[in-house]
């Protein structure tokens, strides 16, 4: 089995064991060399942003908002402390690529965060890591001190002038802390709830100051695009949809794992590096891109590439690359159900529509799975989600409703039956 992780194969060797992660095995695979590009010529801070936003690198994390325009959005001549911070904090069910970068290749990540603050005029930024994966913070500091021994972090990075400090800290699992403002107030000690916004985090970020936020594998990407030009990375991809792809693909398949490919890749290709389907059964769906993503049945996304643009155009989203694979034996209302679950535990309860929605998603969802599904009951999700989206702080609620509606539109027929007959559609067996 084959492991990608932002540029570095392993194939057939025990990960775990291996010490890929080193700093000397990452400067033998090329690594800091798009540190020491930027700081020994020197390249201007500008001139850095207009390279990453030449590649076409979108945000790795959801979004998919152009990273180098983020980083424009940082007011370089603010007088002040400003920071850059990474949102590893990989809550999304279905989500571990980014875990898998930390482990495996963090210094590519260490290299691009000390880039972008390079980039932004920033002497300092956080890894925010999530909190059930402790080994991976662990492995992350090692890679941190290798750093600061080797000169690479710290005051007058290289002889260059330029000083950069980057810490780790360690979350505590809560799926809201992945909203980039809750996970500013975490970092500031706080209870982790989404800020209103404006004011935006480029303005008022961490601690009060301009901040700019990334996904892990956004940064892990920038020194391949510094290292080796906008253009080679861009035309990896394909337009609007630059670089390559981590795709993190689990369910129904014989090797579930991440799989590095070029956006633009097709899902059918993506499903055959995953080993295809596991027991030769048949495809019934895929959520493409992590569990707030919406559903799609087999025929849409076969017909998809994975990038952006076509997975939006078939009415869902890239999302984060989780690729969640059902097969034709899945109950569909047993699925939404586990998803609606997930979303009621995870709600912070600050914004009333997302903290009594959630609760009412997943109390409709649990009768019909039950038996005791009323005739009413596909309306009365459907009222529910319109007074959820789009009504609170974050996008938590919408996150929410967005499986809700894709489940009950592409596979109506199962809640229907289930409804009706009080039982299971999938082989009329009970659930």
């Amino acid at each position: 089995m084959a492991i990608f992780v932002k540029g570095v194969i392993f194939e057939g060797v025990d990960t775990a064991a291996a010490d890929v992660w080193t700093l000397e095995a990452y400067r033998a695979r090329g690594g800091y060399q798009a540190l020491q590009k930027i700081l020994q010529t020197p390249i201007a801070q500008e001139d850095v942003i207009s390279e990453v936003k030449n590649s076409g690198l979108r945000g790795r994390g959801g979004a998919g908002f152009p990273t180098g325009l983020k980083w424009s959005f940082m007011p370089r001549s603010f007088p002040g402390d400003k920071y850059v911070v990474c949102n590893t904090d990989e809550g999304e069910p279905g989500t571990f690529k980014d875990r898998d970068i930390i482990r495996y290749n963090p210094h590519a990540l260490i290299e691009g965060m000390i880039i972008a603050g390079y980039a932004m005029g920033c002497r300092a930024g956080y890894n925010y890591i999530h909190g059930e994966i402790f080994a991976e913070y662990e492995r992350f500091e090692a890679a941190l001190d290798e750093a600061r021994r080797a000169g690479l972090l710290g005051d007058n990075i290289l002889g260059s002038g330029f000083s950069f400090e980057l810490h780790a800290a360690h979350g505590y699992g809560a799926y809201i802390c992945g909203e980039e403002t809750a996970l500013l107030e975490s970092l500031e000690g706080k209870k982790g709830q989404p800020r209103f916004k404006p004011p935006f985090p480029a303005s008022f970020g961490l601690y009060g100051k301009p901040t700019t936020i990334n996904n892990t594998e956004s940064f892990a990407s920038v020194p391949f695009i510094i290292r080796d030009g906008a253009a080679d990375f861009l035309e990896a991809g394909k337009p609007n949809n630059g670089g390559t792809k981590l795709f993190s693909v689990s369910g129904h398949v014989n090797r579930p794992g991440n799989y590095e490919v070029p956006l633009g890749t097709p899902f059918a290709d993506l499903l055959a590096m995953a080993g295809g389907m596991k027991d030769g059964k048949k495809l019934k769906a895929v959520i493409p891109g992590g569990s707030s993503a919406p559903v799609l049945p087999a025929e849409l996304m076969m017909a998809c590439t994975m990038d952006y643009d076509s997975i939006s155009k078939a009415g869902s989203m890239l999302g984060s690359g989780a690729v969640i694979v059902m097969n034709e034996d899945v109950c569909m209302v047993k699925a939404l159900e586990r998803l609606a679950y997930f979303y009621h535990e995870e709600s912070c309860g600050q914004c009333t529509p997302c903290r009594e929605g959630t609760g009412w998603l997943y109390r409709i969802v649990h009768r019909i799975e039950n038996g005791l599904g009323r005739p009413d009951d596909l309306d009365l999700l459907t009222s529910v989600g319109n007074n959820m989206a789009g009504r609170t702080i974050c996008a938590l609620a919408d996150a929410a409703v967005f499986p809700v509606r894709s489940f009950t539109k592409h596979f109506r027929a199962e809640f229907e039956y289930h409804i009706e007959h009080k039982k299971c559609m999938v082989e009329h067996k009970w659930c």
